[in-house]
């Protein structure tokens, strides 16, 4: 018997209507010259012959008599019909990139539940986008895996099964497994396995416990000498700026208990430029990115006139994994960083975050190995169902302070460029989960080239999520020009590829007939509209305000 770890579980016990519990991404692929077929057929195909790789995606939860005990998992064949869907969408993502269309569907899909009969996972195949530049298919998928089954890393894992290095697909070994499949239990079973899992825990704490003390006292410690709280009142110690993550949140609009609907937007910003500029400023990929949010953050909320005078926290997921673990249970917890917005000078702010995230690595590192991730659970299903079930409908989330603001996760992703079904994969952008009081999750994912930003948020808290999206781009230009940079040739001329390759679509889509005037004036106007944007791009570093850039996909 295989019986969720308790971090598992909590996923389970949590989810409610208004708090799905399952993570994903939305992918492009562009299919290859000449395709031919229905992609969703092929991509069946191909799941069903690598489904024996992943043991994750064949399983479903068992539960326990009375819901006493984490529940078990137990085999089962998924149905790919079921499992693979497709999605037509409307006429207009025949215009342009498709984007806000792809992001309405997404919004939709992402605030249903998985059906907890089934295996906790679904694909749906999004088609009606407008072929590439050189007229190439390009097809989105939205996918969908429970968080009780997946944690960021191990969806990483389970990628590298699915995808492929080529277009061609690889050779597989795949062996059929001689191990008995189990698809129920008995109660005699469940009982046994409930009680034995529980004596092995409690024997474990009660083994770890002394060495447990020692190292939460070190820790405490630790973090009470970095935080500041013993500073001087000038604020700053001898190591720098002095930075405390110890701290209630600030209230602000995406603080509030949250419901059913949800909004998402997409973002990527260029790998190599982010690498490049975190070595300029000695700051790591990591935050940079926590910079560019919190200066997004910043933005928007000055926009609305919402702005705290307080900084906003962070809560950042750790992965708690080992190296080379592939197994696809959650090993990750969370901590705290702040995120330095009531600073208005960008290079202080760069600062702050800096000084925070070597704050929480280092108290990170002292616990990194007594967080735990499973722990007895007899009797926990009812206590976490009935207080969910409580903290919802009474709106707790809006009258207590919260430890954070916005959930920030970076999930290291494939360098390379990936094939599924032998379609190219053109970007990766991570979906995950909001709950009562923190209605907003960016999560971040590197692929090929570039850095994949993924927002989702509750629809009622933040509808307009695309907004923030936009004020991510303009961060990533504020630190080039806080960097002295003007961005590379390459991104002009791709810039003004991008205007006139969706201008040349609008009026194929738009003129029907041998309208030659109408014509001929549109290309005229996306050809002034290319000029300018190469202007603009490439005289970036004389400009001293803020720049909007264009998407360029």
């Amino acid at each position: 018997m295989k019986q969720l770890s308790g971090l598992d579980a909590t996923f389970l016990f949590l989810e409610t209507p208004e708090m799905p519990m399952h993570v994903g991404a939305l992918n492009i692929y562009e299919l290859p010259a000449g395709h031919k077929g229905k992609f969703i057929t092929q991509l069946r195909k191909h799941m069903a012959e690598r489904m024996p790789l992943m043991p994750v995606l064949r399983r479903r939860v068992w539960w326990m008599p009375l819901n006493l005990a984490n529940p078990a998992w137990v085999d089962a064949e998924p149905d790919l019909r079921h499992h693979i869907v497709e999605h037509k969408l409307p006429p207009s993502a025949k215009v342009g990139d498709g984007m806000a269309e792809l992001e309405a569907a997404v919004s939709e899909l992402h605030a249903q539940r998985l059906d907890r009969a089934r295996p906790l996972w679904k694909f749906h195949v999004l088609e009606g986008l407008a072929p590439t530049a050189d007229g190439r298919k390009r097809v989105a998928l939205y996918s969908q895996f429970h968080h009780a089954a997946v944690d960021g890393q191990a969806a990483v894992a389970l990628a590298r099964v699915i995808l492929d290095l080529s277009p061609e697909g690889r050779a597989l070994d795949i062996k059929p497994s001689k191990r008995p499949r189990t698809l129920s239990l008995s109660l005699s079973q469940m009982l046994r396995g409930a009680l034995a899992s529980e004596v092995s825990q409690v024997v474990g704490i009660v083994k770890q416990l002394p060495s447990t003390v020692g190292t939460l006292s070190d820790a405490a410690g630790s973090a009470l000498r970095r935080s500041g709280l013993l500073a001087k009142a000038t604020g700053k110690s001898k190591a720098g700026p002095s930075v405390s993550n110890l701290t209630l949140a600030p209230r602000t609009v995406f603080n509030q208990s949250i419901g059913a609907g949800r909004a998402f937007a997409g973002v990527s910003l260029p790998l190599g430029e982010i690498k490049a500029l975190g070595k300029q400023h000695q700051a790591t990929i990591n935050d940079v990115v926590l910079l560019v949010c919190s200066t997004a953050l910043r933005r928007y909320l000055q926009q609305h006139k919402a702005l705290p005078r307080k900084s906003l926290v962070a809560a950042v997921p750790i992965s708690l994994r080992e190296k080379g673990d592939t197994t696809s249970d959650n090993q990750a917890s969370m901590t705290l960083v702040s995120l330095g917005t009531n600073i208005a000078d960008l290079g202080k702010r760069l600062a702050h975050v800096k000084a925070a995230t070597a704050a929480m690595k280092s108290t990170v590192g002292d616990l990194r190995s007594i967080l735990p991730t499973d722990f007895p659970s007899i009797g926990v299903p009812w206590l976490m169902e009935a207080v969910t079930a409580l903290y919802g409908k009474a709106k707790v989330a809006d009258r207590i302070p919260q430890v954070a603001n916005v959930v920030i996760s970076n999930v290291p992703g494939p360098p390379v460029p990936l094939f599924l079904a032998g379609a190219r994969m053109a970007c990766n952008y991570p979906t995950s989960i909001v709950v009562h009081g923190i209605a907003l999750n960016i999560t971040v994912e590197s692929y090929d080239q570039q850095m994949d930003f993924g927002l989702v948020a509750d629809a009622h808290a933040m509808p307009d999520v695309r907004a923030l999206a936009k004020a991510i781009e303009i961060a990533f230009d504020d630190l080039r020009l806080l960097s002295g940079e003007a961005p590379p040739d390459e991104t002009a001329a791709s810039l003004a590829a991008g205007v006139i390759g969706a201008a040349q679509r609008k009026v194929k889509a738009t003129v029907a007939g041998a309208v030659q005037r109408a014509a001929r004036t549109a290309v005229d106007t996306a050809v002034g509209q290319a000029v300018g944007a190469v202007a603009r791009a490439t005289g970036r570093s004389k400009v001293t305000a803020p720049i909007q850039r264009r998407r360029t996909r």
